[in-house]
């Protein structure tokens, strides 16, 4: 049996045989019994309900009941001169005594991460430059590009990896499917990358809200309290994220954005590289993972060739180009060569996804 189990029944069988012994209900033995183990059953009860509150929240609901009851002490002393015989007076008074340590326990226990260490220091702190965080998601970290964007310096401030983030990205790599367990692993090295590059700060968050069993809500909470952006290229993560009002730099957007942009009638060289879905069509990618679909180039697959834009679709999933292949000595063949926006040599690398 466990050491707590004991503790708790040593502590009701304590309790009961005080009420018994002190008799606050009288010589009725019965009542008395039932009394002092009603009471330590209460209290065996909010004891267990609190087993995962963290530390600094309850020693901040102790500080701060402690604090308001002070208060409310030295409120009902100063009103010495009022008549305490009257039971308006009374009611005021025991009311006074109760509100101001409710709301001090109450303060002070959702606030109780101030009295982290880190956060005491930083309260004596010389005031400096506003740090802006960026929160990096586990897709993000799998995905790999944001450790690019680090090196070049495009996202500033300091990278923040909580540790339920770190917890979800060694369950994956521990894995016994091997597709997760590759991803996670890389998801750790691009970490280590990240960590290695000059000029660039990461920081491990101890924070957790163990109230929030979801990763991305618990990414949002921090967010929230660090004041900070999440990074991230998980979609309902980043509408669920703006519909809370935090704000999010989503890697999938930022990429569409930077895509060339191609118009209509614009001569392009490209690498066939299969046959398209419907007759006579060949598919080519840019080298940023754009599809091109090429009317009468399925005879030219493994080959590079010239196309001219008929039309470019926007979809959700990105950006799609429409072309025709111009066959050397042909009539499309005469027409003004403009200057290519890109040129697609390889099929697009597949696009990491989180594993939740």
């Amino acid at each position: 049996m466990a050491w707590f189990i004991v503790a708790r029944l040593v502590f009701i069988a304590a309790v009961s045989v005080s009420a018994v012994m002190l008799k606050p209900l009288g010589a009725d033995l019965p009542s008395n019994l039932a009394l002092g183990g009603g009471l330590a059953v209460i209290a065996v009860t909010f004891e267990w309900m609190l087993r995962k509150t963290a530390v600094t929240h309850m020693l901040g609901a102790f500080l701060g009941g402690a604090i308001g009851l002070l208060l409310a002490k030295g409120i009902s002393e100063a009103l010495f001169w009022i008549d305490h015989g009257d039971q308006r007076v009374a009611f005021m008074h025991s009311f006074i005594l109760l509100v101001f340590p409710y709301i001090g326990a109450v303060v002070g226990g959702r606030k109780g991460e101030w009295l982290e260490p880190a956060r005491l220091i930083a309260l004596f702190r010389a005031a400096g430059p506003e740090r802006h965080y960026k929160i990096l998601d586990t897709s993000v970290i799998i995905d790999g590009r944001i450790a690019d964007l680090c090196e070049t310096g495009f996202i500033d401030g300091a990278m923040v990896v909580p540790q339920f983030v770190l917890k979800e990205l060694q369950m994956v790599a521990d894995s016994s499917d091997s597709m997760k367990r590759n991803r996670g692993r890389r998801g750790l090295d691009i970490l280590q990358k990240i960590q290695k590059m000059s000029g660039v700060e990461v920081v491990i968050s101890d924070v957790d809200f163990p109230e929030v069993k979801e990763v991305d809500l618990k990414l949002i909470e921090l967010a929230r309290t660090l004041t900070g952006k999440i990074v991230t290229n998980d979609f309902n993560l980043n509408k669920v994220a703006q519909l809370r009002g935090v704000s999010v730099l989503n890697i999938n957007e930022l990429a569409n954005v930077l895509k060339p942009v191609v118009l209509p009638g614009e001569i392009m060289k490209v690498f066939i590289l299969k046959e398209g879905k419907e007759y006579n069509q060949g598919v080519a990618y840019l080298d940023d993972g754009t599809m091109v679909v090429v009317d009468n180039a399925r005879k030219m697959i493994s080959k590079t060739i010239d196309i001219a834009v008929t039309s470019v679709l926007q979809t959700t999933a990105g950006k799609m180009i429409f072309g025709r292949y111009l066959e050397p000595g042909g009539a499309q063949a005469s027409a003004p060569r403009v200057t290519s926006s890109a040129q697609a040599i390889v099929p697009p690398s597949p696009i990491v996804a989180t594993d939740r």
